[in-house]
């Protein structure tokens, strides 16, 4: 496994690798994506099993914009108005999928919808553009554990398991995309992310919220409802407003308790942007020898907001075993 810079060069290499059926994790304005031809079954099926990730659980193709998504949705006037709006950025659509579209079915777990996003980080621009290819994209990491938002984090987490990771240094946005779904008559947000439920409504009017989390092995139409999901190894404790002997406190705003292990803020002025990009690295760093649990200051809900609030309940919850 090795971690280059991302040159021209090393691009085209990648963009190689991918062609040839291999695995390429690469950056997003969000997070780090574990890349493949999601045309490809057999490198869709090792992105599943390098993340050790449940087959009911689809993964998101990126391309780069929405020209080159009508290749494999049912486009319509509402994904044209958004993507107009967010694209490329962090909105994922989940669409019908196109009459002979190339996507493989073990992308979409098997559903007649494809989940798809045109990703804005010049690197993924880049590598999209020079291997010609949709690119299956989940998050680079263990299934279930903390997202990546740096390379090295990549590497802490798949290891062996992938041979090229392109560093483009930190996520700006640190959580992952929005995901709306728009293949029923009223778009539902399925996972709230990098764009959020207030700016998504200015452009197509009020949106119904998911709260269904399927049973089982039942096919998700989005990534991210797995009830446990970005956890860490250490338990999680919510709404804290103190912190105990043997905590590790993640804070959030200027006033922050003492009494902690570490403390890391995500951010002292309050800001839901910087907290959500300084997420998943804090919690890493958290999860560690000498703390027994990480306790988590109250986040507001609204704005990025929704998307921490959602990555930290899931991060908290009992069974993780996503």
């Amino acid at each position: 496994m090795s971690i280059v810079e991302p040159t021209a060069r090393s691009i085209a290499e990648a963009a190689r690798r991918l062609q040839q059926g291999e695995l390429v994790a690469f950056p997003t304005e969000t997070v780090y994506g574990l890349g493949g031809d999601a045309t490809n079954e057999r490198a869709v099926a090792a992105i599943f099993e390098a993340k050790g990730r449940p087959q009911f659980n689809p993964l998101i193709s990126h391309v780069l914009d929405a020209e080159e998504a009508r290749r494999f949705v049912r486009w319509s006037d509402v994904a044209d108005k958004l993507a107009l709006r967010f694209w490329p950025g962090p909105l994922t659509l989940v669409l019908p999928r196109a009459t002979e579209s190339p996507i493989a079915l073990l992308t979409t777990a098997g559903l007649d919808t494809v989940a798809i996003r045109a990703p804005s980080h010049p690197v993924a621009q880049a590598l999209i553009r020079a291997a010609g290819l949709p690119l299956a994209g989940p998050s680079a990491n263990r299934s279930g554990a903390v997202s990546p938002t740096r390379a090295e984090h990549v590497a802490n987490s798949l290891g062996e398991r992938i041979s090229l990771i392109l560093d483009g240094g930190p996520c700006l946005v640190g959580v992952e995309s929005t995901v709306l779904d728009l293949s029923s008559r009223t778009p539902t947000l399925l996972r709230p992310g990098g764009a959020t439920r207030e700016a998504i409504e200015t452009v197509i009017g009020p949106i119904a919220m998911s709260d269904a989390i399927p049973a089982g092995d039942s096919a998700r139409k989005s990534p991210g409802q797995l009830h446990s999901h970005y956890a860490p190894t250490r338990p999680v404790r919510l709404g804290a407003t103190s912190a105990v002997a043997g905590e590790g406190l993640l804070a959030f705003g200027p006033d922050v308790p003492k009494g902690a292990v570490l403390t890391l803020n995500l951010s002292a002025a309050s800001d839901l942007g910087e907290a959500a990009s300084n997420l998943f690295a804090m919690l890493r760093t958290l999860d560690r020898p000498g703390i027994d649990r990480i306790a988590v200051m109250p986040i507001p809900e609204t704005g990025l907001g929704l998307a921490i609030n959602d990555r930290l309940r899931r991060a908290a919850a009992d069974d993780a075993t996503a």
